[in-house]
């Protein structure tokens, strides 16, 4: 009836839902980000540890060395905020300049091109399962940052239709 106050209880059950949707997701998010991070971080290792993440030809070498100037670049436009471990939307708003402009994940893009490099340079089957871990860790971080940004940044939508992941007019 007009005017009168549900019960207590009732919609209790969807507005706990709802109130905990954004909660329970975040903890999902940040759950895979974390085991992501860490699939990246033993890759990585794992290939220092075997020598094989370092690169050996000159071609190679200078692939590292653009990775680590795009790491630079996209550190510093970031700015101070960029250092955290877990996949967080960031306050300060979303930056879409400097490498950001055409890479929507400049940083692991550029942890991407160093891994590959070192891997190009000392080809095995060991290196090569290492690199696709690598990736499968940075694509898990890249879908978790996505997932949190999209719902912090509503003009994320628009700044993703018009920039590719890692590589420039590509993917």
């Amino acid at each position: 009836m007009p005017g009168m106050k549900a019960p207590p209880h009732e919609g209790r059950e969807n507005r706990d839902e709802n109130e905990l949707g954004k909660p329970r997701m975040r903890a999902s998010v940040d759950r895979a980000s974390r085991i992501a991070f860490v699939v990246l971080v033993l890759a990585i290792v794992t290939l220092l540890a075997s020598g094989s993440l370092f690169a050996a030809g000159p071609v190679t070498i200078a692939a590292q060395v653009l990775a680590v100037l795009l790491m630079l670049w996209a550190r510093v436009t970031f700015g101070v905020r960029s250092f955290h471990a877990g996949a967080a939307p960031t306050e300060g708003g979303l930056v879409t300049t400097g490498p950001y402009r055409r890479i929507r994940h400049p940083i692991y893009a550029s942890v991407l091109l160093f891994v590959l490099a070192g891997v190009a340079s000392h080809l095995s089957v060991v290196s090569v399962l290492l690199a696709a871990l690598a990736a499968a860790g940075v694509w898990g971080r890249i879908a978790a940052e996505e997932r949190l940004v999209i719902e912090r940044y509503p003009e994320y939508a628009d700044y993703a239709a018009r920039t590719k992941r890692l590589v420039p007019f590509v993917f």
